[in-house]
Formats: structure tokens, sequence, C-alpha cells
């Protein structure tokens, strides 16, 4: 499921365009300012920013943004349709689409930046495992056989992949995998990780993949 940042203000626009988004399959953070996009951004697989905003606009938030991630794609939304407007936006970003649009115009558009992205993403080999991660396609090169995810384990790993090397408490893991607060003594977050590791340690009891650290959480190390 791509991950997708929504900045827009607008209350009205932001609720019509997330739940369109949503009913398409994407899973959408919506934010009403620049302020903190850049750590949303980290988890997103495209950026959708609308010109005009509080604070900061659209275009210098998504400057920041492709400073920040040059491989972030991010499409700019405007009531502008001046050349001098597309010219700015397109300096920087990857499409430049007008108001009013059809989201399924929006839709097919973010497909093909999603698309175009993908291509040049780089593989990451993690001991036994050959990954790309967009899609999560998962070998192991030991066998040669691709390691089949569920939904819940898919997103879990693909969170990991977007924050190799970090540790993760458990309130950001379910956070941003179940979408709701953490509540301590809840096994549901444990029981997935068993699961994951059933799949992906070549000894689950073992594991080396996805490492325990104590009192906090979990880290994936390349």
């Amino acid at each position: 499921m791509p991950h997708l940042l929504y900045i827009e203000d607008d209350q009205e626009i932001g609720t019509w365009l997330s739940n369109e988004l949503e009913s398409k399959g994407y899973q959408v953070t919506w934010l009403k300012s620049g302020e903190g996009a850049e750590a949303h951004a980290n988890q997103a697989d495209l950026a959708i920013l609308d010109v005009m905003l509080p604070g900061l606009d659209g275009f210098s938030v998504g400057k920041r943004l492709k400073r920040e991630n040059s491989t972030l794609p991010i499409l700019m939304l405007s009531a502008r349709t001046a050349v001098e407007d597309k010219l700015e936006g397109l300096s920087f970003a990857d499409d430049y689409v007008t108001k009013p649009f059809h989201p399924d115009e929006l839709a097919a558009r973010i497909e093909v930046l999603l698309r175009r992205f993908q291509k040049h993403e780089q593989m990451i080999e993690l001991q036994h495992l050959r990954i790309h991660p967009k899609e999560l396609h998962i070998v192991n090169i030991i066998t040669n056989e691709e390691v089949l995810l569920t939904g819940k384990q898919f997103h879990l790993f693909q969170c990991f992949l977007r924050h190799l090397n970090q540790i993760l408490t458990k309130e950001q893991l379910y956070e941003q995998v179940w979408g709701e607060s953490y509540i301590e003594g809840d096994k549901t977050l444990m029981v997935h990780i068993r699961y994951l590791r059933e799949k992906i340690e070549l000894d689950p009891s073992q594991p080396t993949i996805i490492e325990t650290i104590r009192g906090i959480g979990y880290r994936v190390k390349l």
C-alpha cells in the first residue's frame, strides 16, 4: 500500500481528497501545514503539496523536502495556472496539477510517478535476503525462494526498512503499522514480530535480522 504525504490547509478539500485517495488503496497522511513535513516524508512514497499553505508556501516546503530526499516524488496541486507558477513548481517538483482536477486523473499521475521512481530504487541485500523495498519483493538467496509476507508483516518489515539501523520503539511501530496508540501490555506487536521472524530469519529462535533492544523496541541493521 503506497504511503502518500498530503499537505493541504483547506478542511473541505483535504477531507474530500484524502477519502478519495484512501478509497483507491493509498495510505494517506494529511497535514494542514508544512510544519513537521520532513519527519513524515521519511515514511512516504510520494508527497502531494498544495501551493497556498499557512506559513511556508508549498513551493518552499517542496524544495526543502526535495533537498532532504531527492528520490521522493513530489506532485504540486494549485489553482495557479500561470506559466510562471508552473515553471517554478516544475523546477523541483515532478508533476504539477491545476485545480479543479478529477481524482482519477490525479491517481493516474500518482501511479506514473511511483512507477518512475520505483525503477531507480536500490536493492537491499540483508544477510541472506535480497529485497526490493517499495514492492517488498524478498528472495532468500540461499534457497532462491521468494519470501511471502501477510499484509501486516509487509507493513511492519517495510517500516523497519525505512528506518534501517535505527532503534524503533514499540510505540512507534504500533502507531505506524496499526495507526493507533500502543497500549502497554498489548501482545499484538510481539506476536507479529515472532511470525515475521519465522518468515525471514534463518533461525527464528536466535534472530539476527530483527534485533530486540531490551526495554526499548527493535532494530534492523544492514
